[in-house]
């Protein structure tokens, strides 16, 4: 094989050696990026992953809202009116938050089955649900049965 044939090759395996590796990098980027949205019904049947960022949704249970004295700490219930989730969330409400309505709620699942929300979302207006949450609700036979949503 005469040398500039053969550097040609190298140089050519590089580049794609190169470029092969950028896609793996853009790919686990991308990966790591990615998060879901489960179901208040999803999460307690575990299918919702332990140690990974995920977006949960559905209704505030009416009375469910504590917030412990001198503390930013609050937690709630969530429903899709099948199962119940507790949320536990340190920080500032939105202002739109109170119990009765829509919210979607970004972290993680604790080990005993409490999700730690890092970000709390609440609907904007009356008649706006998250897209999710609406999914989820109607998703319920016993509500889709009775044209509750």
């Amino acid at each position: 094989m005469k040398p500039i044939r053969r550097q040609r090759l190298i140089l050519i395996g590089l580049m794609l050696a190169g470029m092969g590796l950028a896609v793996a990098f853009a790919l686990k980027s991308f990966n790591e990026n990615l998060m879901y949205f489960f179901s208040t019904t999803e999460v307690v049947e575990g299918k919702a992953p332990e140690n990974a960022l995920f977006r949960i949704g559905g209704m505030v249970v009416d009375g469910s809202v504590d917030r412990p004295a001198e503390s930013l700490l609050v937690r709630f219930k969530l429903t899709d009116f099948n199962k119940e989730v507790t949320v536990e969330y340190t920080g500032i409400l939105p202002d739109l938050f109170r119990e009765g309505q829509g919210i979607v709620a970004k972290g993680r699942l604790s080990k005993n089955g409490v999700f730690v929300a890092e970000e709390v979302l609440a609907k904007h207006d009356e008649n706006y649900m998250p897209p999710e949450v609406a999914g989820s609700l109607k998703k319920q036979p016993e509500l889709s049965a009775e044209g509750g949503i």
